[in-house]
């Protein structure tokens, strides 16, 4: 069994001093999402064998503020393949990962991980879970999918079950789409 878990990156803002999108930093409530997830992911005892990430401005800040609400750094393989991946390239590089590892943290964008959700578990009339990632993955969510697979090289679309979709504002209200940064 292996569990994959997805996180997009906190809300960054616009960011006048950046000239290219991936150097664009996190905005105030962006910063206080990712402390909220990794509060989330430590009541909840969510652990990793290995974290990936995408080296963008805006992923760097996540995981660190992630790690600082977690309690722990979360010491991320910086992988530049994550930057505006699609979903075909994302699951490329999780059928590269060592059998070893039974647990993976991939800290990304939009709209790869989503379509990754979308194509590894699939669409059931009864799935509300799936239903709110298909209607917005929003920044900051987090969607951890079981695989039973004993090779990550044997992940393949319809594989996954939903067990875990958490938006920011679902831990507060007050880091919701309408709230002030």
């Amino acid at each position: 069994m292996k569990r994959l878990t997805l996180l997009r990156h906190a809300k960054s803002g616009e960011d006048l001093a950046a000239r290219r999108d991936f150097d664009r930093r996190l905005n105030g409530k962006g910063r206080r999402a990712a402390r909220a997830i990794g509060r989330h992911m430590r009541d909840n005892q969510l652990a990793f064998d290995r974290v990936i990430a995408s080296p963008a401005a805006r992923v760097v800040e996540t995981v660190a503020e992630v790690g600082a609400g977690y309690g722990a750094g979360l010491d991320p393989a910086w992988e530049r393949r994550i930057y505006l991946a699609s979903a075909a390239e994302l699951l490329d590089l999780v059928h590269e990962l060592p059998d070893g590892a039974s647990s993976l943290l991939l800290v990304g964008h939009n709209p790869g991980l989503e379509q990754l959700v979308l194509l590894l578990v699939p669409d059931q009339a009864d799935d509300v879970v799936r239903d709110r990632v298909e209607e917005k993955y929003p920044t900051a969510s987090l969607a951890e999918i079981a695989l039973d697979v004993a090779h990550w090289a044997d992940v393949a679309p319809g594989l996954g079950r939903l067990t875990r979709f958490v938006r920011p504002r679902d831990l507060d209200p007050a880091l919701g789409p309408d709230s002030p940064e």
